[in-house]
């Protein structure tokens, strides 16, 4: 993986003096064509059909993340909703509206984890 160096403050010390930090270069964005066409390329499914099962699981996720589910995706990883809201004093006080944020929690699996420790790193020029 490349890497590019930047310069930053630390938040925590603002007044400090800034320091060179690592930051991934990004290569591009991969679509689910390009990504149904590598999975069909190691299996025995055609593209058309790779793309099919990508498209579908992306509508079934969100259903069942707002059904209240967690979704584990084996070795992957699991992704769960997560809720932001202002506090009240009493339970009877809280409405829908007190929640401000909802977002996505991707939790990596171990075995992801592991195989993403094998990075090698390359300052990019």
């Amino acid at each position: 993986m490349k890497y590019r160096l930047i310069q930053k403050a630390n938040p925590l010390e603002p007044d400090s003096k800034r320091k060179w930090y690592a930051s991934p270069v990004k290569s591009g964005t991969i679509n689910n064509y390009q990504l149904s066409k590598g999975i069909a390329s190691k299996s025995s499914m055609t593209r058309g059909a790779v793309l099919n099962v990508i498209e579908n699981m992306v509508d079934e996720i969100p259903r069942y993340l707002t059904e209240g589910y967690s979704v584990n995706l084996n070795n992957l990883g699991t992704l769960r909703l997560s809720l932001s809201s202002k506090g009240v004093s009493k339970p009877e006080d809280f409405k829908s509206e007190n929640i401000t944020n909802m977002r996505v929690v991707f939790t990596p699996s171990p075995e992801f984890k592991k195989t993403l420790q094998n990075i090698e790193f390359e300052l990019s020029e």
